[in-house]
């Protein structure tokens, strides 16, 4: 199959979620711009959604999946799936469908001018806690990247895959993915998108994951920033 985009969907005891899923990942295939597929990596669930991918994957063509011996965190999903994924681009959204698939035609519409778009979650329907603690990480992750972004946690991005490729990931690192592209000298661009509350499942991250965990990432996204190797091949044989 000679797919152009492909969906990354990291899935992590989301067995409430995998219907729906299913539906609205299809109808989106059907509005795509190009040529899509979907790429589910289940992150060592414990609960019954690996049964529920290899039934999807089992009817749908469009859809394959990977699946981890255990749970290794959301970067680890999201490297994998850049790992796995041989399409031009490469798209990412979180399995809580608080971003709609639709969206990423909005997304696709900027990506030939830039490597990465992502979009920025606008009228956000999370709870106050959720929210403030967003926005502060969002605000102290701004003063060491100084990548420009509004909202990196948005779980809706579309990026060229050469580049996704050369992301050196850690855990934590989702978070700085615009900041990663710059690295390379790539171009990045923000795009509002609806937001919606979450229906089914529960959230995987609390406060200590959105707060205070992504202080402590900027610290080793600085380390990496002085000793990243960025090159730029001009002749081969």
């Amino acid at each position: 199959m000679n797919v152009a985009f492909t969906i990354i969907v990291p899935i992590y005891n989301e067995e409430d979620n995998m219907l729906r899923l299913e539906q609205e990942l299809s109808d989106y295939l059907k509005i795509a711009p190009l040529k899509t597929s979907v790429l589910f990596v289940n992150d060592g669930s414990k609960d019954n959604s690996q049964q529920y991918i290899e039934d999807i994957c089992s009817r749908k063509p469009e859809f394959q999946f990977i699946a981890f011996k255990k749970n290794c965190g959301l970067s680890a999903a999201i490297k994998a799936g850049f790992d796995y994924v041989s399409s031009p681009l490469v798209g990412y959204i979180d399995a809580d469908l608080q971003t709609t698939p639709e969206d990423f035609n909005l997304l696709l519409k900027e990506i030939e001018h830039f490597d990465l778009v992502t979009g920025v979650r606008a009228n956000r329907k999370d709870r106050f806690v959720k929210n403030m603690s967003s926005r502060i990480a969002n605000g102290i992750r701004r003063t060491f990247t100084k990548d420009g972004m509004d909202d990196t946690g948005c779980p809706l991005k579309v990026i060229k895959t050469d580049y996704a490729k050369r992301i050196p990931m850690f855990k934590g690192l989702h978070r700085f993915l615009p900041a990663m592209i710059l690295l390379q000298n790539g171009t990045i661009k923000q795009v509002p998108v609806k937001h919606f509350p979450r229906i089914a499942g529960e959230a995987k991250f609390g406060l200590w994951n959105r707060l205070f965990g992504p202080l402590m990432d900027c610290f080793a996204y600085l380390w990496m920033k002085k000793k990243y190797i960025n090159y730029t091949i001009d002749k081969k044989t």
